[in-house]
């Protein structure tokens, strides 16, 4: 059986959302170097992001402004791939409101943070997957990787509605697994440790007391970036990872164990 090498991605089209900065660009970034045509879709610009990494030669990279929320919008870039390149065989759902939540104490959440961060974490996260399915079957194959967070597990105080909202990652990713399988799909999650990210950076003294913390209670006593991330998310979508699927990997420096 033929494991990782140098281009294990070369033909294949990857769309990562969230792709324009931080982890999503990390890992868009990784996914072209492993040969694969890479469609950015972030609600920002993602021209610059695709500009560099594609910079190097190689397969395509393309951005692609998209809310995660709007139907039409991820419509407008599973359609755009398939014209373009023909395939869509990876999906990575990195796109997120982190950074920007508010933090405090649960009683104090209003209904409208609520709705925005389920909006964006959950339901972006489901009606994406539901945009590539259709591709994916009419192959027999495709991967999906979703971003969860290891706040899931340590049952992190102060931000219910984010680790509430990133929990149904897990169960999306679960469920998925099963549903998808017999189609060639396989569905996985990555639950990374808090991440030296460009929205933590931007907002460092709202996280200075975390930024802080995280070295202090992981095996591997550093902080964590985005390029810890790339590596795991390379192995999940490639030839290596053939019979896994409906997994959660903790990637945080050895703070959760499994």
């Amino acid at each position: 059986m033929q494991y990782s090498t140098p281009m294990e991605l070369k033909g294949e089209v990857a769309i990562v959302t969230g792709g324009a900065s931080g982890i999503g660009k990390a890992i868009a970034a990784e996914l072209h170097a492993a040969g694969a045509s890479v469609v950015i879709a972030d609600q920002n610009s993602g021209a610059a992001a695709a500009e560099e990494i594609g910079a190097g030669g190689g397969a395509r990279v393309v951005a692609l402004e998209a809310d995660v929320t709007s139907p039409e919008q991820i419509e407008s870039v599973t359609t755009y791939a398939m014209d373009a390149f023909g395939s869509i065989d990876i999906l990575v759902n990195n796109a997120a409101m982190f950074a920007t939540v508010k933090h405090g104490p649960f009683e104090e959440i209003s209904i409208e943070e609520w709705r925005a961060v389920l909006e964006v974490n959950v339901i972006g996260t489901a009606l994406f997957a539901a945009a590539v399915v259709g591709p994916m079957r009419s192959q027999g194959s495709g991967r999906i990787v979703n971003i969860a967070s290891g706040m899931v597990f340590l049952g992190s105080p102060y931000m219910l509605h984010y680790v509430a909202s990133k929990g149904a990652v897990v169960a999306i990713t679960r469920s998925l697994a099963k549903e998808l399988g017999r189609d060639g799909i396989l569905v996985n999650a990555l639950a990374p440790g808090f991440t030296m990210s460009d929205g933590v950076l931007a907002h460092a003294a709202s996280f200075s007391g975390a930024i802080e913390r995280a070295p202090l209670g992981r095996a591997i006593a550093r902080q964590q970036v985005p390029a810890d991330l790339v590596g795991a998310v390379r192995f999940l979508v490639g030839p290596a990872s053939a019979f896994i699927t409906g997994q959660t990997l903790a990637v945080d420096g050895g703070v959760v164990l499994n």
